[in-house]
């Protein structure tokens, strides 16, 4: 989920709620808070236990809730694990530590590390083109075969051999997971669980049913639904996440489109292309 923030820059609890009303009732199956798409590097620690207990508190047990905690200090993170009320969730999405460029040793005792004193399982998140760095098949396996407290993957390298070898030698139980909504349809055909998707932001109902179509092996159903989406996703990822994704919820009368810098809002030329293709979307 995205963090709206309000025109002074303050996090927005009555879009939140609003945000979250729309994606349950679109049809999703769970919900993460405090992903890279919410803009955690920019919030304060007392923002995200606001955020995380806001996040319970309107989710009230519709559906499970799990909690980004991840950064580039092992240390710190493991402080964070015991810090933030982590009681409400079903397991904590943690990124690989960007800008360090660890080693995959390094990226492996990195993770071992946070499931030793996590209080909810963790699931791995290997997004390369944020973090610089990739995790090997061979590491994320390593990981789920040797580590008790580490419960799935979201892969978004992009790298289908590399999603393809994970999902052959897998252990039973682990889940993996779709970080990447342009490529979520293929890679479930090839026999991924789930996704944790910028998109279902947007379009909860539709993405979600395409999810649902591909599990029950249903693809064609799942392809004419992606085909209406695949403009969107990418206008999503044009510019930055979540710029694409906040104005589209702008247009879409959630939220104000406010991010936090480095990150703008996106462009005139951007904006516009995104209320014509919900024009268009709305009339098919």
């Amino acid at each position: 989920m995205v963090t709206p923030f309000d025109k002074n820059g303050v996090p927005d609890l009555i879009a939140y709620e609003k945000l979250l009303n729309h994606i349950i009732e679109g049809g999703v199956e769970y919900v993460v808070a405090l992903g890279t798409t919410g803009e955690t590097p920019v919030l304060d620690n007392d923002e995200k236990i606001q955020i995380i207990n806001s996040t319970y508190s309107i989710v009230n047990g519709r559906v499970p809730v799990v909690i980004g905690v991840g950064g580039n200090h092992t240390s710190a993170v493991m402080n964070d694990l015991a810090r933030l009320p982590l009681d409400g969730a079903v397991a904590v999405l943690s990124a690989s530590p960007y800008y360090n460029k660890p080693s995959q040793e390094g990226i492996y005792q990195h993770y071992r590390a946070l499931a030793e004193v996590s209080p909810r399982p963790i699931i791995l998140y290997n997004v390369p083109g944020r973090t610089g760095r990739n995790m090997n098949a061979s590491t994320t396996l390593r990981l789920a075969k040797e580590v008790a407290n580490i419960a799935g993957i979201k892969e978004a390298s992009g790298d289908m051999a590399q999603c393809m070898e994970i999902l052959r030698d897998r252990p039973s139980g682990f889940l993996v997971l779709s970080g990447d909504d342009g490529l979520a349809l293929p890679q479930m055909a090839c026999g991924m669980d789930g996704v944790i998707s910028v998109a279902a932001n947007c379009f909860p109902k539709e993405f979600s049913q395409m999810v649902r179509d591909c599990l029950k092996q249903d693809f064609a159903s799942a392809r004419k639904r992606n085909d209406l989406l695949m403009e969107a996703y990418d206008l999503l990822f044009a510019e930055n996440n979540p710029a694409g994704a906040k104005a589209f919820l702008y247009e879409l009368k959630i939220m104000a489109n406010e991010l936090r810098l480095p990150l703008v809002p996106a462009s005139h030329e951007l904006q516009n292309r995104i209320r014509k293709y919900l024009d268009g979307y709305h009339q098919s």
